[in-house]
């Protein structure tokens, strides 16, 4: 192998490994309700803290309805969703939410995103179809999907 192949391959590895590197989010690994990844689906991912102390990870609003309609007796402390472009978690009532658009959805056939910022999930609109709208239609639409 010439020299100057081994530095090519030896620069795509190098280059290539950020794409390549597993996000770190927060335990678990995959949603409690359908299974899927939620490194794979970081954007979408919900936690749900219920007052008892425990905790449940979802990669969806919907898995989260799904979940929280399941356990209606259990109080929920916080919920939080990862925002679609930075994947960090967010107060989902502190959220802009994006219902529809071309971009699919999480186990759902109405997407459903929450931006941290207004102005990003304006953007998104502009670029990929739906509407601004606040947690509790985004919510009540997962809801009604999961009846």
């Amino acid at each position: 192998m010439t020299i100057l192949a081994r530095a090519m391959i030896f620069f795509i590895l190098l280059t290539g490994i950020p794409s390549f590197a597993a996000e770190k989010i927060e335990p678990p690994k995959d949603c409690k309700q359908c299974g899927m990844d939620r490194v794979a689906f970081a954007h979408g991912r919900m936690v749900i803290e219920y007052a008892d102390g425990t905790t449940v990870g979802t990669c969806s609003l919907n898995c989260a309805a799904v979940e929280m309609k399941s356990n209606k007796g259990k109080k929920v402390k916080a919920l939080k969703v990862a925002d679609y472009n930075t994947k960090k978690l967010i107060e989902v009532r502190q959220a802009t939410w994006v219902i529809g658009g071309s971009k699919s959805g999480i186990m759902t056939e109405m997407p459903k995103w929450a931006f941290s910022k207004k102005v990003d999930a304006e953007r998104f609109v502009k670029e990929n179809g739906g509407r601004v709208t606040n947690f509790d239609e985004a919510l009540n639409l997962a809801l009604k999907e999961n009846e």
